[in-house]
């Protein structure tokens, strides 16, 4: 079903290679736009499908993949090109990657598919995009950099905890 969350959560997969491209041709300026305007649409997709009963499954589906696809992206990109400390990324899609074994795993057994995001894996995401925003922040206008390590360390932080919340959750579930 065509509706305007879907169309933003389209639109964000479409940004992410033209993200990429920014960040291997060293256009910052350019990659901070857009990971802005992604970010936005990211919030507005949500807010709109509530507000509006516009929620699909096509959406419910697109809406995780759209984030994920973004924030990898960024996190590759930008270690790929040492703006990124390495261990933070592999902290990040380590977590991720838990999490995509787990949720197959969960529907072998199960047959279910559904796993309902945690408050912690919210604030997880949440600290990634921080994380990003405020590594091209600095780049492009060398401000907040006497936050970056303490937000990377909290980012990895919260990253590992959530892995953990939902493994422990899930295993409760079965």
């Amino acid at each position: 079903m065509i509706t305007v969350p879907n169309i933003l959560t389209l639109l964000r997969i479409f940004l992410t290679p033209l993200f990429i491209m920014t960040v291997v041709y060293k256009r910052f300026e350019y990659s901070l736009l857009l990971f802005l305007f992604a970010s936005v649409t990211d919030a507005l997709d949500g807010l709109i499908a509530r507000l509006k009963a516009q929620k699909t499954n096509l959406g419910a589906f697109l809406d995780p993949v759209a984030d994920k696809l973004l924030l990898i992206s960024a996190f590759l990109s930008l270690t790929f090109f040492n703006i990124l400390p390495k261990w933070l990324t592999v902290i990040i899609i380590s977590r991720d990657i838990i999490i995509v074994i787990g949720w197959i795993s969960l529907y072998i057994q199960t047959g279910s598919t559904k796993v309902e995001p945690s408050l912690l894996g919210k604030l997880s995401n949440t600290f990634q995009v921080f994380t990003i925003g405020a590594t091209l922040l600095t780049l492009n206008y060398g401000i907040l950099e006497n936050i970056l390590k303490p937000l990377y360390i909290t980012s990895a932080s919260l990253s590992t905890l959530s892995c953990i919340h939902y493994i422990l959750r899930e295993i409760r579930r079965l």
